[in-house]
């Protein structure tokens, strides 16, 4: 990964993926706070997601927003990231290579948040981060640690928000993880006095 191309926790410029320079219209950055405790980390930027420049504003991200709410968050309080920052043509998944080309600029952002907790949305991100098959409707809830360059991070699995809008038994399961992270991280009903509900 070239310096240059990264400015802070921001991808400036990167042409590694043919594939999704051409499917691009922007570099679809993580947005919150730049010392949040708590991620939540999907796979890569949607047709929504690309066309306004972050991360989970579609119907995801308005399950999403719902949870945080629940637990007494809103979006300003969380960092909310992907772990590629160019859409896929036809939202496919992104492939082995896209998701290696893109490790080093998660990884850095990572290292320079170093939050509390990671929350993967979803089976490629968990599978991304925890690098092995994960069943992720049995192992939502589950809390392990991964190496992450020379750090260790703790890491929440849990199903993407997108699961809840297909089967509805789905719902449970990703609010509890939500709750859970927030618990976690010390967040949770605005425990340390940083819940901002005034910004919705």
């Amino acid at each position: 990964m070239s310096d240059d191309a990264m400015d802070g926790l921001c991808v400036r410029d990167c042409e590694r993926c043919p594939d999704l320079v051409a499917s691009r219209s922007r570099i679809v950055n993580g947005v919150g706070p730049d010392d949040a405790d708590l991620v939540f980390l999907g796979e890569a930027p949607g047709a929504n997601e690309d066309e306004r420049g972050e991360p989970f504003v579609g119907r995801s991200g308005s399950v999403l927003d719902d949870a945080l709410r629940d637990v007494g968050l809103a979006r300003a309080d969380v960092r909310i990231t992907n772990c590629v920052r160019c859409r896929p043509p036809e939202n496919r998944d992104p492939t082995k290579d896209e998701l290696g080309n893109c490790r080093g600029y998660l990884e850095r952002e990572l290292e320079l948040l170093a939050p509390d907790l990671v929350v993967t949305l979803g089976k490629v991100p968990s599978e991304h981060l925890l690098e092995r098959s994960v069943a992720v409707t049995k192992e939502a809830g589950d809390v392990v640690d991964v190496r992450l360059g020379d750090r260790s991070q703790r890491v929440l699995v849990c199903v993407h928000p997108a699961a809840t809008l297909y089967d509805r038994s789905q719902r449970d399961t990703f609010f509890d993880a939500v709750a859970k992270a927030a618990d976690l991280s010390g967040l949770a009903d605005g425990a340390d006095g940083q819940s901002s509900l005034g910004d919705f």
